[in-house]
């Protein structure tokens, strides 16, 4: 299985939220240039990069900086957060990102995404945080009636080939993933599943790799030590 290091970005500095919570930020790195090296340097073959100041105000807020760390690196970069319009996907593609995350868009809007997958068949990621089963919006701040398997279905109907499944409660919890709902979610798609929120060892990682997970996003665990790029199990 192939680890993801996670950039979070807020006023230009690498973050982690516990559960979501913009209220419980901590700062991990103040310059995510060097962090993005650093992960490089360590074996990294994709960076996960997201703007949480563009995922609460529906707008890109670090543009500029996310061009500046796709120019920086040697390996792919995928980019998700505040991203809800074509416009905004075709910039993040023009400067260079890999991987463009669409989330709160992908549900309200499924004529944008559907004309995103269309445009950008190979780069378009669908994004789905949920909480308790249901669909999380706007940087994880509302959770909708949505059930998270649905919605997936829904976005494999659309022609998403990615799906990026978050579980909110695991999330910087260093609990470990939801094996149950993501194996719920292998089960119900064709879509290649892309864990995030709660690995936190190497046996997590095992685990993942055990019931079909062939990517998963850290970020807690790898800034703390207890995930090494290098020694994760592949």
């Amino acid at each position: 299985m192939r680890i993801i290091p996670a950039i979070d970005l807020i006023d230009g500095k690498c973050v982690r939220l516990y559960q979501g919570d913009f209220a419980k930020t901590t700062e991990v790195a103040p310059d995510p240039v060097t962090q993005l090296k650093r992960f490089i340097a360590d074996g990294a073959e994709l960076v996960h990069v997201v703007d949480l100041d563009g995922a609460r105000t529906g707008r890109p807020a670090q543009l500029e900086l996310i061009e500046t760390l796709c120019k920086a690196s040697s390996v792919p970069i995928e980019v998700g957060g505040g991203i809800r319009d074509l416009d905004t996907v075709r910039k993040y593609a023009e400067i260079g990102a890999d991987r463009i995350v669409l989330g709160t868009a992908a549900i309200e809007n499924p004529e944008f995404l559907k004309a995103a997958v269309k445009e950008f068949p190979e780069k378009i990621v669908a994004g789905i945080d949920a909480k308790n089963g249901k669909v999380a919006t706007h940087g994880w701040l509302s959770v909708t009636e949505m059930d998270a398997i649905d919605f997936a279905k829904e976005m494999e109907s659309l022609g998403v080939q990615r799906i990026v499944f978050t579980d909110i409660s695991r999330d910087g919890t260093m609990k470990g993933p939801n094996l149950e709902a993501l194996k719920s979610l292998l089960d119900a798609v064709s879509c290649d599943i892309i864990a995030s929120g709660g690995i936190t060892s190497e046996e997590d990682v095992k685990n993942l790799s055990a019931i079909g997970i062939q990517e998963g996003i850290v970020g807690k665990a790898i800034y703390e030590g207890k995930i090494r790029l290098k020694g994760a199990e592949k």
